[in-house]
């Protein structure tokens, strides 16, 4: 299993049009082969920003390639430039990846 997140700073008071920029596009996700599941994530509040995070699940690390190599990328980021937001950010989105090496899952509960 393979987990990618970006992290961004937002600037203070763009959450909202950045949370509406996420929640209403289309991300094709779901057509890629490997995709497990996707999390927009909300953290602290700094003075000049509020940390979001993006963290996808994939099956595999080739697999998260091969979505970053494909149309459907192409396509689900080509508003990435914040053309019609304006700015969002107040640095780059910052890209992390990793390879799980363990999962714990909670337990089932007991069925009578």
């Amino acid at each position: 299993m393979f987990i990618a997140m970006n992290r961004f700073k937002v600037k203070k008071g763009s959450e909202t049009a950045f949370e509406q920029v996420w929640l209403g596009r289309d991300s094709y996700l779901d057509r890629m082969p490997g995709f497990v599941e996707f999390h927009l994530l909300k953290g602290p509040e700094a003075e000049d920003h509020t940390l979001y995070s993006s963290h996808t699940v994939w099956a595999s690390k080739a697999e998260f390639e091969a979505w970053t190599k494909s149309e459907e990328f192409r396509r689900a980021h080509a508003r990435a430039g914040n053309t019609t937001t304006g700015p969002l950010y107040l640095e780059h989105p910052k890209f992390e990846g990793f390879e799980v090496r363990q999962t714990l899952k909670a337990a089932e509960p007991a069925t009578a």
